[in-house]
Order: C-alpha cells, then structure tokens, then sequence
C-alpha cells in the first residue's frame, strides 16, 4: 500500500479522472465534484505529470482517451466497484432492523393480518412493521409506502402487482345471530333484521343488498359505520348483517366467528392486488412479504373452498 501511495500522491485524482472518462467531460465533472471546470482540468493535468504519459485527447470536439486512459480506467472502474460493495455490505451490517411501511385497509390489518403477528415474527424476525391504515373505502395514492393493497385499473402503470385475492362479498354474520334471526332473504323487506354497513360504501353497494337495501319498503334496521374494521366487529359481536369481502373475512370464516348469513355469493370479477411504487426500487424483503402475504391469503382460500365453491 505504500508503494501505490507513492505511485498516485492524491487518491482524489483517480475519482476526478473516474468522473471525467465516464461522463466524457470535464465540465460535467466539475458539476458531480461542486468545482469549476479548471479545477478539473488542473488535477487531470496533475495526474497526467505524475504518470508521465497523457490520459486524454483534447479536442474541440470533447475528450478521448488514450490507450493509457482507458486501461487505467478499466482498472480504477474495477477496484471503485470493488469497494462500493464491502462499503454497502458493511452499512448494511451495521444498520437498524428494515421497517416496511404498510398500506392497508383497517379492517385488513385488524382481522386478518393482526392474528397473524406471531407467524410474521417467527418469518420475519428482522423487520418492523409500520401500518398506515385507511378506514373507508380503499382508495388513494400509494408512492410513499412499500406495500399496499389496493384494486387498480388495468391501464395504471405506477406500480408493480401481485395477485392477492378476488373481490367476493358474502354477506355474514355471527352464528348467535343467525340462529336468532334466521337467514337474510335479500328479496325480502328485512323486518327483523339488522344491517350494518360502511357509510362512503352505501350507494355503491346497494345491489349487492338487492332489494332489502331499499329504504321505501325495507323494514331492515340500518347501522352505519365509517370504518369498515367496526362493521366486522359489530357482525362478530352479534349486532346484525355485514357484506363481507372475502379478503377480509376469510379467517373469521374458517374460525367460525363469521358464518354466511345468506345464499348471495358475488364474485366483481375485479382483484384485490398487493402493490409497490415502480418510482423506486422494490427492497428483496418486501418482494418475500408479499410472497407470504399471498401464499397464506390462497392458504384460506383453499381451505374455504368446501364453503364457497358456487362462488370460487
């Protein structure tokens, strides 16, 4: 190491004459190391006295290397590569647990990854979670996030996708209501039923309640909830009828804590899908959340499969 000390007197020769090869000038090396372009210029001049040979061409039409240029380059390319990834492998070591930022709806996080913790730790150990939760119909951006769920037209191009779970509602309930009110017949007036529902989702699935959804003849009794996680858990705790999607209440489902409250089964034909903004690299930790985020939601399908099978 001494004896390269004496060959090359300034190891910040070597990154200006890096810069100035790979860019073909020295004025945009100037701009990369915040100098002027003399500067530049002076320390490739440096380098080139020291060497005794020159490095560069000089014409009107830009910078060529010489022979001598381009073998150095090789060289110096190859050991900067070289060090940029023990320095990587190094921060790496030495950083924090990741935390992966989750976009996910609250009744998602609440009734279907939330039971699922200790299995999450136990294949994740090293990473942290951060959930960023929305209430309501599920909807918005996802850029600053890792991973989120969400239904995206065929033509948005922003994200990568991964197939998590088909959009299904079945309408649910808890076995103690069911067993006190009987079946909900959707082409009934609902007397003696209750129906819960999320408040910015009303209009929009009023179908999939058919015609007990309708306040002129229904005799149903309507609660409304603006966060969906609160809707499931008022179908749990025995209050009344729910439209459950599948994705949300496949777990309830196999436990028995939810059961369908009637024969409807709608599949939209439209997919719920894990995505990550394509504006950044996709980190390899959140490519093998995802993978297990789908491989235990298909797990679920495949056990309601016996359930469901007009459906799916």
């Amino acid at each position: 190491m001494a004896g390269f000390a004496k060959l090359v007197p300034s190891a910040r020769g070597l990154l200006v004459f890096e810069a100035a090869f790979r860019s073909g000038s020295f004025t945009a090396a100037a701009r990369e190391f915040n100098v002027t372009q003399p500067s530049i210029s002076r320390s490739i001049a440096q380098l080139e006295a020291d060497f005794g040979v020159a490095l560069f061409t000089r014409a009107s039409t830009g910078l060529a290397p010489t022979p001598e240029g381009r073998a150095l380059y090789s060289a110096v390319r190859q050991g900067f590569d070289g060090i940029e990834e023990v320095i990587r492998e190094i921060k790496q070591n030495g950083a924090a647990k990741p935390v992966v930022t989750l976009s996910l709806s609250s009744s998602l996080a609440t009734h279907w990854f939330v039971p699922r913790l200790g299995a999450f730790n136990a294949r994740f150990p090293d990473v942290d979670l951060r959930f960023e939760l929305i209430a309501g119909v599920l909807r918005g951006p996802a850029e600053n996030v890792d991973l989120a769920t969400r239904i995206l037209a065929d033509e948005d191009t922003h994200y990568h996708r991964w197939a998590f779970s088909p959009e299904v509602i079945v309408p649910v309930c808890s076995p103690s209501y069911l067993s006190a009110h009987g079946r909900l017949k959707h082409a009934g007036t609902g007397e003696g039923h209750v129906l819960l529902h999320l408040t910015d989702a009303k209009e929009q699935w009023l179908d999939a309640w058919g015609a007990v959804a309708d306040r002129k003849t229904s005799k149903a009794k309507w609660l409304e909830f603006s966060d969906y996680a609160v809707v499931l858990q008022a179908a749990m705790n025995g209050e009344g009828v729910a439209l459950g999607w599948l994705s949300n209440v496949s777990r309830a489902l196999l436990q028995g804590t939810l059961v369908p409250a009637s024969d409807r089964q709608i599949n939209t034909g439209r997919v719920h899908q894990l995505i990550a903004p394509r504006s950044r690299p996709v980190q390899p930790v959140v490519s093998d959340i995802s993978a297990w985020m789908i491989a235990e939601m298909q797990a679920e399908l495949k056990a309601l499969d016996a359930m469901l099978r007009p459906m799916l």
